[in-house]
């Protein structure tokens, strides 16, 4: 199991320091997702069906809603401590224009950058704060990450609405389908519902359906449903009014367990030590 070192949720999104010693299956967010070596033996992870390795010279860019997963590819001794950086779109939106489409599964034209040593310092100064400063600031953890992140974001490649609307584009046009179908699974009460079932309330068989979802989102609407899943977790963790069966409950998982699994898949970490790990990034009033 994956140790947590620092966890912290604010509007920024989420970052977490982890000492990771397992694999993650193939997952989503929808976040603008940067993944950083902080120590240990280089790793790799997979994004868009491709391996890259994660080292001290680079980074991995993760798009919202882009598919990758964690290897676990270690060339060395000891464990390798990933700092994960899931980023807010809206929050990202109100520091610079260059953002306001980083919620767009393009955002990031390639996969892996070269780091600047002004990279390296940056990160390494995040990381320190959150390895070993008792209390952080949320105004500073803030503009820590807004420093690093801008540095990964040329104002000249980012990714505009001109761009996003060229026919050539294979996720520029959304079926109203499966725009409804999102929509379904997004505004569920309880865990998103069934697939089959939704697929019959948009008029489509099963097998379109999903070839339909995976030709507009670039994910297969399973692996959709499970970021939602997340997504409902990670702010329910965070929060100390729902316990971890009821969590599970409201998700459609059967017994503690599998909830248990699924997160562990996922995140690396199991949702009980998870919980007690994060920390809140609240503005003071």
């Amino acid at each position: 199991m994956s140790i947590p070192i620092r966890l912290f949720h604010g509007d920024f999104g989420r970052v977490a320091l982890l000492e990771m010693d397992a694999p993650l299956i193939p997952h989503a967010h929808h976040h603008c997702h940067l993944l950083l070596k902080a120590s240990g033996p280089d790793t790799a992870f997979r994004v868009r069906g491709q391996s890259y390795p994660l080292t001290n010279d680079n980074a991995i860019l993760v798009n919202a809603w882009e598919e990758h997963s964690y290897l676990h590819d270690i060339r060395g001794d000891g464990q390798t401590v990933i700092l994960a950086l899931y980023l807010e779109p809206a929050w990202l939106a109100t520091f610079s224009k260059s953002f306001i489409n980083s919620n767009h599964p393009r955002f990031f034209s390639e996969s892996t950058i070269k780091l600047s040593e002004e990279q390296k310092l940056s990160i390494e100064k995040v990381v320190m704060e959150l390895w070993w400063s008792d209390t952080i600031t949320t105004e500073r953890l803030q503009n820590l990450l807004l420093s690093l992140t801008l540095s990964f974001v040329d104002p000249r490649e980012a990714i505009n609405a001109s761009i996003i609307r060229q026919p050539n584009s294979n996720l520029a046009y959304m079926d109203p389908r499966i725009r409804r179908a999102m929509q379904m699974m997004r505004l569920s009460e309880d865990a998103p519902k069934d697939l089959t079932t939704i697929a019959a309330a948009v008029n489509l068989s099963r097998s379109h359906f999903f070839e339909l979802f995976k030709r507009c989102t670039g994910l297969s609407p399973l692996l959709y449903a499970n970021v939602l899943k997340m997504d409902f977790a990670f702010a329910a963790l965070a929060s100390e009014e729902v316990s971890l069966i009821e969590i599970g409950d409201v998700l459609g998982f059967s017994a503690q367990s599998h909830f248990t699994r699924f997160f562990r898949q996922h995140q690396g970490v199991v949702p009980s030590l998870y919980r007690r790990q994060v920390e809140k990034a609240t503005r003071s009033s």
